[in-house]
């Protein structure tokens, strides 16, 4: 995936230059300048409200809840990197997803992977995937309707793009990523009514990976070329989602 921007580092008082201050006089009898210290409280609040509007561009990922499913209760978690990292840094180095993540080798690679999606405006949510309590895969949610993919196909507002890996090599290959794949895409046209439809972009290389989202609801609507892969537009409409 296309990690999203990084959020600005500064914030400006209109009209200020930052580390200047605020209230410099203009006369010339007077060259006090103002000191403003926000209290501590006052910038906790802001920093929840910026937590609160990244979170509402996919509509509290984390609050979605458990869903079940055939293989049994699943649950999106979004990933946190002190508890997380370890974990998903060793599936990426696993050949069968590096082949099509390319993010093998140092933790690193991972790490900033995934706080370029923690530190941006929401768009983009990273995610494990917990399957009766064991994490399992990740999972990124996006806004595909504001990612570089929008630029290659006829994006509506809302479509919601997801990105998967199965963790460990026990799980993949018995029609595990299909029935996750559903689960996944039900709870997104659950939890966001304004989305109508979820789209994907497997590698057209990953045969397995086309399959499951077939198997999944998902219809092959196009072929599309992204700056590391040619892919396959995979979209499930949400007016057909009873029928497939």
């Amino acid at each position: 995936m296309r990690p999203t921007d990084a959020s600005a580092d500064t914030a400006t008082v209109p009209g200020c230059t930052p580390g200047t201050g605020i209230g410099r006089s203009s006369g010339t009898d007077a060259e006090d300048t103002l000191d403003l210290r926000l209290p501590e409280e006052f910038l906790a609040l802001c920093a929840e409200a910026d937590t609160a509007d990244r979170d509402e561009l996919l509509d509290r990922v984390g609050d979605w809840g458990r869903i079940r499913t055939p293989a049994g209760a699943f649950h999106l978690v979004p990933v946190r990197c002190e508890r997380d990292l370890s974990l998903i840094s060793g599936w990426m180095n696993d050949p069968a997803v590096a082949e099509f993540w390319e993010l093998a080798g140092p933790r690193t690679l991972t790490e900033n992977h995934l706080r370029a999606q923690l530190v941006g405006d929401g768009r983009s949510v990273p995610c494990l995937g917990v399957l009766d309590g064991t994490p399992m895969s990740y999972w990124e949610i996006y806004r595909a309707d504001l990612d570089p993919l929008a630029r290659r196909y006829p994006a509506r507002p809302h479509d919601t793009g997801i990105h998967l890996l199965i963790g460990d090599a026990v799980d993949r290959g018995r029609g595990l990523g299909s029935t996750l794949i559903r689960a996944v895409a039900d709870l997104v046209l659950d939890k966001r009514p304004a989305c109508a439809r979820v789209v994907a972009e497997p590698d057209l290389r990953n045969t397995p990976s086309v399959a499951a989202f077939l198997s999944a609801g998902f219809r092959f609507s196009a072929e599309v070329d992204l700056p590391a892969k040619r892919a396959a537009l995979m979209v499930r409409d949400r007016s057909v989602r009873d029928l497939l």
